[in-house]
């Protein structure tokens, strides 16, 4: 997880009956004069958004104006990127705590965040290849691939590449965060858990390993997954949890291919910023999958 701070409060919490005296007194109408706490030079809006902070993040390098959009759609996918980290080791926890009920919402919360993500791209759909052109330069090696945020993700859903945390090594704390993120079990190694621990004969070794090399897929797996399946009124609650997780790979792929069209639209066949050949590599990435046997499991049925 990224490290958090705490920031000094610009403002008074209030209690309900507060919040109803308030509405009392303005007769149900917005507040126009809010009083300002501990000499701050801040609304308790601002404050709590740090929206002043977060306005001034943007500092584009031409004068081109579709690099804003650019800037600002990198941005705020990496704070998509962190809510979801958070909600899927959040998802994770309840998992490996048997609390499959609340797993199951806070799945819902994932695929609502992941249909935001994927949406995120339709600004730069309207970009040309000339706008681009004219502040890519400015890039250098900058590149989505050195996002630690979507690494970290990626490892949390159990994409796990060791040589993929590289990059960050120079970086001390980005690379610490994503060490940490490889060597903790991921979503599927939750949920294998899970069908273990219900008698579905997933082996103890596929549960019980080294979290930070990649996931090899077993038959017994599959067969696990395919019982949850024959019979999902025995299995109600694992049957909605690998439909969750199906529909959770189902919204990734659609972020990643909607990615590699975007790409393809603006640049062609460039090569990337970060040494990739650019659209053949988003395609490799793009056929990616998370859960191999969930999805196995289907041609089996």
């Amino acid at each position: 997880m990224t490290s958090e701070r705490t920031a000094p409060r610009s403002y008074t919490p209030l209690t309900e009956e507060e919040r109803r005296q308030r509405a009392e007194n303005t007769g149900g109408e917005p507040m126009l004069d809010f009083d300002v706490a501990n000499g701050s030079e801040s609304t308790a809006y601002i404050g709590y958004h740090h929206v002043d902070v977060l306005l001034a993040l943007q500092h584009p390098r031409t004068s081109e104006p579709a690099e804003l959009s650019f800037y600002i759609t990198g941005q705020i996918q990496e704070l998509l990127f962190k809510l979801l980290f958070t909600e899927v080791n959040r998802v994770r926890d309840l998992l490996f705590a048997d609390d499959l009920d609340e797993a199951l919402r806070y799945l819902q919360r994932v695929e609502r965040v992941q249909r935001v993500l994927t949406t995120t791209w339709e600004p730069l759909s309207t970009m040309t290849t000339t706008e681009f052109a004219a502040f890519r330069d400015e890039l250098g090696s900058a590149s989505g691939i050195q996002s630690y945020m979507y690494r970290q993700l990626e490892f949390a859903l159990g994409n796990k590449a060791p040589r993929l945390a590289e990059p960050y090594r120079p970086v001390a704390w980005a690379y610490e965060q994503v060490m940490a993120a490889l060597r903790a079990p991921s979503l599927y190694d939750a949920a294998l858990g899970v069908l273990r621990r219900r008698g579905l004969g997933v082996p103890a070794h596929c549960v019980e390993r080294d979290f930070a090399a990649p996931y090899q897929p077993h038959a017994a797996v599959e067969q696990a997954w395919a019982q949850v399946y024959w019979s999902p009124r025995e299995h109600r609650d694992l049957h909605a949890l690998a439909e969750a997780l199906s529909d959770l790979n189902h919204h990734y792929a659609q972020w990643r291919y909607t990615h590699l069209l975007i790409v393809e639209r603006i640049l062609g066949h460039k090569p990337g910023t970060g040494g990739t050949s650019g659209v053949s590599w988003l395609r490799k990435v793009a056929e990616h999958r998370f859960f191999p046997e969930l999805l196995a499991a289907r041609t089996a049925i």
